[in-house]
């Protein structure tokens, strides 16, 4: 299965990175984590093109064959046209679509709000990435669940053995003595750089650190891992969107996902 989508082509270049399984089903790929099967697009079917409302259960059936234990759903549709999945009967089946805006750039440019108070580096020690970890979770509205703290330490671990194997780098904003913004960029040598999780801690927010993170990252991702593209995937209604475009990103497709949580599913 030739992929299409340049959104998942780079998710599935990461998730392989990070050791998870990728088979090729001809119509579809399956992507497994065996390591962490609450993380729900590290499970997943990709399917190669939007179902028909008849073949919905088969899919949906399909899913639950390939991840008997899995309490959620998630299904990626191989399509970069926003409305491609809008008749495929997956949302009358109880899931939720999901639309990501995939943006490309060749060369990036300082941000308007260029911030040169912080100390922007590469995230290395085992403080570092402490840090880095709380900072996921201060970014997630500072959720303590045990099942959130088990995913974001599980998500901190892949990124630290990702940084650590020569893939790329986990950058930092360190301002006050604390890390107050972060992101990773990684790539497998194919010319293609793809940016993850940038956050920036609620406390330091519109003070310019995402953009310069990102500014800077893409530079260091251009010239270190000789990448040719550098992609990032961002939430259409986020405000983030602003930022990656004011740096020179630009619109490049729609990236379509179904999913159904754990909680909503029977």
């Amino acid at each position: 299965m030739k992929v299409a989508s340049l959104g998942y082509r780079t998710d599935l270049m990461i998730r392989a990175m990070e050791g998870s399984e990728v088979t090729d089903c001809g119509d579809h790929m399956v992507v497994r984590t065996a390591t962490h099967p609450a993380y729900w697009w590290g499970n997943f079917l990709l399917l190669a093109a939007p179902p028909r409302p008849r073949r919905t259960a088969w899919w949906l059936a399909r899913f639950t064959e390939v991840f008997p234990a899995a309490e959620h759903v998630a299904l990626g549709i191989d399509s970069t046209a926003p409305d491609a999945a809008d008749r495929s009967g997956l949302g009358e089946a109880g899931l939720c679509i999901e639309r990501s805006t995939v943006m490309t750039a060749s060369a990036l440019r300082a941000p308007p709000h260029l911030n040169r108070r912080a100390d922007y580096r590469a995230v290395a020690s085992d403080e570092d990435w402490r840090r880095s970890f709380e900072l996921r979770l201060a970014a997630d509205d500072g959720l303590e669940a045990p099942a959130t703290r088990a995913f974001y330490a599980q998500r901190t671990a892949d990124a630290r053995r990702l940084t650590e194997s020569g893939h790329g780098a986990w950058f930092g904003a360190f301002a006050d003595g604390q890390l107050a913004a972060q992101l990773g960029v990684f790539s497998d040598g194919n010319g293609i750089a793809r940016y993850q999780n940038v956050e920036t801690h609620p406390a330091w927010r519109r003070r310019g650190l995402a953009g310069t993170l990102v500014w800077l990252a893409g530079r260091w991702a251009l010239e270190r891992l000789a990448a040719q593209t550098l992609v990032i995937v961002a939430d259409p209604a986020a405000g983030a969107i602003r930022i990656y475009r004011s740096v020179g990103f630009a619109d490049r497709e729609t990236q379509i996902g179904f999913q159904r949580p754990p909680f909503a599913r029977g």
